[in-house]
């Protein structure tokens, strides 16, 4: 199945805003081995979108067209829509409703135009928007299927997850056996991971074995085509094993949402057991992402930011003279910090983080330079150093040393 996006926005052609759905929505496809071969941007202009999406109509199995679903003049996606595929819109009169007592309990004013955002194509279904007023519509017609779906980011996924995908995933089922599973893994460059992976599976001619890099991690897809279920299961269990096998320090869990900061909640949770963190360059993103997991109270009471030395050594009690002798960016210091945490709060697993996160150097230290702590109570305290490449930013040398915290407390609790 081949499938056409068509995105529509003046602001993304004029380069103010970045298209982030189109991305998305073709690797949400490429797992259901739909391609989406031709994808093309046009402004919000009447005209122009009417004519790419009766040219996509012609050529496309199925057919995208995301954003303007909006209640402002320039929204006019469900009308180039509508005019292209030479149908109606229709209200949807229960969503209609919906919107005008949902601007009440704001006690927001409502403008006429916000009507639109309850329409939706004729002879068509509408399609659900779990976060937002506008809905979205799913057409076909003559073995053709056409998408439109909201542009706001937050609307668009989860209209995909919630609404799309589950849709799409039962027509490609019935038209072809596809099984697939998911691996995820941290700290491997892309090229040599699946390179390393090829030549451990290189038996396994039946398995399409393809990568997506995520900013946390990089998804590694497995796939058997046109087998029966337990046939194809059985050669994905194969696979994952010698994958495994051969990267299992890097890997950690499957699934398509499975995430480094879920994983160590969840281990947290089996052993019953809480976790504390001092941070330094990391400014409490590593708090912050396992407070962004549900269920984390179960496992994090409390932790610090002890960003200059003086807050360390106040804070959480490390000696001065051992920042003196070894300097902040240092195993001691690091070691120290997770220790003097965790024993302050009283839990068993206490982490610190201290390091450059550039652009300038600290102490001689290069931006990209990173200590982590890593404290367990009844264990020896470990250390790691990183050297972080500092063209990645500021900003992402922060979160690649907390998702390397992570890791190093995933691998810990799995001893």
């Amino acid at each position: 199945m081949e499938a056409e996006i068509i995105s529509v926005g003046t602001e993304i052609i004029l380069g103010q805003i970045v298209n982030t759905n189109a991305p998305f929505l073709s690797q949400q496809l490429g797992k259901l081995d739909i391609t989406a071969a031709r994808q093309l941007t046009v402004p919000d202009q009447l005209d122009l979108l009417e004519t790419a999406v009766r040219t996509a109509w012609q050529n496309a199995d199925l057919v995208f067209v995301c954003g303007g679903l909006g209640p402002t003049a320039d929204d006019v996606t469900l009308r180039g829509v509508a005019a292209a595929l030479g149908v109606r819109l229709t209200r949807d009169e229960d969503h209609w409703a919906w919107i005008r007592e949902s601007f009440r309990q704001r006690q927001e004013p409502m403008m006429p135009e916000n009507v639109q955002q309850a329409m939706y194509l004729s002879g068509g279904t509408t399609l659900a928007n779990p976060v937002g007023l506008a809905l979205g519509s799913w057409y076909e017609r003559d073995g053709r299927r056409l998408i439109v779906l909201p542009g706001p980011p937050r609307e668009f996924t989860a209209m995909v997850n919630q609404e799309v995908l589950p849709r799409l995933k039962k027509i490609v089922e019935g038209e072809r056996q596809i099984v697939s599973r998911t691996l995820n893994f941290f700290g491997r460059p892309e090229s040599l991971l699946m390179d390393e992976i090829a030549e451990a599976t290189g038996d396994l001619h039946q398995v399409v074995i393809t990568s997506y890099v995520q900013p946390d991690a990089i998804q590694v897809r497995m796939t058997v085509h046109d087998l029966p279920e337990a046939t194809a299961t059985a050669l994905l269990d194969r696979a994952q094993a010698a994958i495994v096998a051969k990267e299992e320090a890097y890997f950690f869990g499957v699934g398509d949402d499975c995430s480094l900061a879920a994983q160590v909640v969840e281990l947290l949770k089996q052993r019953h057991l809480k976790v504390t963190a001092a941070e330094s360059l990391t400014g409490g993103m590593f708090q912050s992402t396992i407070c962004s997991v549900p269920g984390a109270s179960n496992v994090f009471d409390g932790g610090f930011v002890t960003y200059a030395a003086s807050a360390k050594e106040r804070l959480l009690g490390i000696d001065p003279q051992l920042i003196e002798r070894y300097g902040v960016v240092s195993s001691q210091t690091a070691a120290q910090m997770a220790e003097k945490s965790r024993q302050r709060l009283g839990v068993a697993v206490g982490i610190g983080f201290t390091g450059v996160a550039g652009p300038d150097s600290l102490e001689g230290q290069p931006a990209g330079t990173v200590w982590v702590g890593l404290s367990i109570q009844g264990q020896a305290t470990m250390t790691r150093q990183l050297h972080l490449g500092a063209y990645v930013g500021r900003q992402q040398i922060r979160r690649q040393s907390v998702q390397h915290g992570l890791q190093m407390i995933y691998h810990a609790l799995q001893k």
